[in-house]
């Protein structure tokens, strides 16, 4: 009988689930989210929870013990230095599981376990998503038209100007409706 025996095997021996476990862990803790399957993402959860106990403690203590078993020091600088003072004042419950459905190859269902602190996940998916290449600054000169269909459309959009400058149409001597327009709204009282 397994009672009071905590925790899935996950179909791993005790040194290779641990392996996971820590790795799992470092990576959420340098990424802020990952993407694993549910039964994954529960069993490590507790884990990351402690490691940010340890980090909110942050006596020299709770670094070896971090250390121990996250086994990166660049994990556990990064877990002290930036991720445990954004869960200072929060009793708990520092990640949560989002749950995204079946994958592809084998159906298992699948989950983002992230850090709650939704400003720390977003900084870390723009650390990770590359800027795009700076244009070269344009001057204020007019670009020659590339294509004769440009060069007839910017024909076109300078006649209209012209147009629209010219307060009425010369060959019938009528006024353009939108100055009818601004004349009936003068004639009308404001209330």
């Amino acid at each position: 009988m397994r009672h009071a025996r905590a925790g899935k095997k996950l179909g791993r021996d005790s040194a290779h689930r641990k392996a996971l476990y820590s790795n799992l862990a470092g990576a959420l803790i340098e990424h802020g989210r990952i993407k694993t399957t549910v039964t994954k993402a529960k069993a490590v959860k507790p884990h990351v929870e402690q490691m940010i106990t340890l980090g909110r403690r942050g006596d020299l203590h709770a670094r070896r013990q971090a250390t121990a078993f996250l086994r990166s020091r660049d994990v556990v600088h990064k877990l002290f230095a930036d991720v445990a003072p954004l869960f200072k004042d929060r009793p708990g419950g520092y990640t949560r599981i989002v749950k995204i459905g079946p994958r592809p190859g084998d159906a298992a269902e699948m989950a983002y376990l992230e850090l709650v602190d939704e400003e720390y996940v977003a900084t870390q998916r723009e650390e990770r998503t590359p800027e795009p290449v700076a244009a070269v600054p344009v001057e204020a000169t007019e670009e020659p038209p590339e294509t004769e269909e440009e060069a007839l459309e910017d024909a076109d959009a300078a006649e209209e100007q012209i147009a629209d400058d010219v307060p009425g149409d010369e060959a019938t001597g009528e006024a353009e409706p939108a100055a009818e327009a601004e004349e009936a709204s003068d004639d009308k009282p404001t209330a």
